[in-house]
């Protein structure tokens, strides 16, 4: 049975189904991006909604995004549109929109602003062969693009997509392996080694959403920014840190929003080791 290698679930995919992101289907034999070209939202963001605070600051980008994930993050704030039934529903009814409409629509937005394309809302990674084929198109009319994930992919994915990304925002969620498989069913080690490869190729920012009791400890964060400087003082390279409010959203109805001083002190613990970190949603 083919096998799918964009991340570490290794999804063996029989003739005519999909893997559990899915997105990724079995034709003929040989594991397809199902959802390649199928678009199902689009729109002209600030930069620092990506978030990006310091690749292009004060520009728009041309945000689009598809469906699928391959994580099941328990307070998901974009489920409707990644892995919900009616994201998968709505998928089937999609037009197909193939790169080069996708690059003509960003460069005649260039005269409201658009400095590129970002391929974000769902997992753009479970799609990767449409990010590198879109990215690539998208350089050579000397636009810029940018890619919003979990950083839950295999090294061969980053290298397909490496020559052709400038910028990231990669989800750090947690820097536990016991949060990873319990509130967002991936793996941490796959997300470390992916961002370091990042880090080689492209700016890199990285967000982590504080959630309470979950990853709010003050030695988990000593933890992951002691990571993150190491990265730097490696690559010479600035990696700015978002260090983001929770709010109750999807399975995680049961708590409060984080508070706003657990956000700001944790933003000084990591600027213990780092010099570039946001707070946001407060």
């Amino acid at each position: 049975m083919p096998r799918c290698d964009v991340c570490f679930r290794q999804c063996e995919i029989a003739e005519g189904l999909t893997g559990f992101c899915g997105a990724r289907k079995c034709e003929n034999g040989t594991v397809i991006p199902a959802n390649y070209g199928r678009i199902t939202a689009a729109a002209l963001d600030p930069m620092e909604k990506k978030p990006l605070k310091m690749f292009m600051p004060g520009s728009r980008i041309f945000s689009i995004g598809s469906y699928g994930c391959n994580l099941r993050c328990l307070f998901c704030q974009n489920s409707d549109i990644s892995w919900s039934d009616e994201a998968f529903g709505l998928a089937k009814v999609t037009p197909y929109h193939s790169p080069e409409e996708v690059v003509e629509r960003a460069a005649e937005l260039k005269q409201m602003g658009n400095v590129g394309i970002a391929f974000t809302y769902n997992e753009p990674l479970i799609g990767y062969e449409f990010v590198r084929d879109t990215a690539k198109l998208s350089h050579e009319t000397g636009l810029a693009n940018v890619l919003v994930t979990n950083g839950t992919a295999s090294e061969k994915v980053l290298n397909e997509i490496s020559p052709y990304i400038d910028a990231m925002n990669i989800d750090l969620k947690a820097f536990t392996d016991s949060f990873y498989k319990k509130i967002a069913g991936g793996d941490l080690d796959m997300v470390k080694h992916f961002i370091e490869g990042a880090v080689r190729t492209a700016h890199v920012e990285l967000t982590t959403l504080i959630i309470p009791n979950e990853n709010d400890s003050e030695d988990e964060m000593r933890a992951l920014s002691a990571w993150v400087a190491s990265l730097q003082d490696k690559y010479k390279k600035t990696i700015p840190l978002h260090v983001t409010r929770f709010f109750p959203r999807f399975h995680m109805t049961d708590r409060d929003a984080t508070p706003v001083g657990t956000v700001k002190r944790l933003a000084e613990v990591a600027r213990e080791r780092l010099d570039t970190v946001f707070t946001g949603n407060i």
